[in-house]
């Protein structure tokens, strides 16, 4: 490994450390878990996402869908324990981190995100996988009024997966997806 991917990946795992210094880790506010997920995360549920990825996506605005590509790159680290993304979206001078790490004695998984436009670190949504399918819920507010977000991984296979977001307006009885993402692998898995 490079130099440079050293520091990179010290600085990516002292971030971590940081956060959960900060006590972020903790489900803390019954909002933020929207619907209660289930507690069976395991290390290297995340393994699948390891690697260069290219993405075509679909984005809901204004009730029509926008469509464009994009790219990531994904590094599983600590032994299964940590997933980081680098997600790129060239055309529209867009880049972002995704940062999963699982609470082992929870069994459940935090995933974060932040952006490049502002490089705030946003707090968790906490999930997991179950019958090959990643649900992770957070509260949110929509115009004044209380949401839940649902982000899923799905359609998972060697060299595809899909991600996707929803929101309810209902409390989760009924959900509008916004988002689409389709993955497909465009090289070989890094460790």
């Amino acid at each position: 490994m490079t130099t440079t991917n050293n520091a990179q990946r010290r600085l990516l795992l002292q971030a971590a450390a940081g956060i959960g210094a900060a006590g972020q880790f903790g489900l803390g506010n019954a909002a933020a878990a929207a619907l209660a997920p289930a507690a069976s995360g395991k290390p290297g549920d995340f393994d699948f996402l390891s690697g260069e990825w290219t993405i075509h996506h679909k984005q809901l605005k204004e009730k029509h869908w926008d469509s464009f590509d994009g790219e990531a790159t994904v590094v599983g680290m600590l032994g299964g324990l940590a997933s980081v993304e680098e997600l790129r979206i060239p055309a529209r001078h867009f880049s972002g981190m995704g940062l999963r790490i699982l609470d082992v004695e929870k069994k459940l998984w935090a995933d974060h995100w932040c952006n490049r436009k502002n490089g705030v670190l946003n707090p968790a949504s906490w999930g997991s996988f179950s019958n090959g399918v990643g649900t992770w819920d957070s509260a949110d507010v929509e115009e004044g009024k209380p949401v839940i977000t649902r982000g899923v991984w799905d359609r998972i296979g060697a060299n595809s997966c899909r991600w996707y977001q929803a929101v309810s307006r209902d409390g989760g009885a009924n959900w509008e997806e916004n988002w689409i993402m389709d993955w497909q692998r465009a090289a070989i898995r890094l460790p």
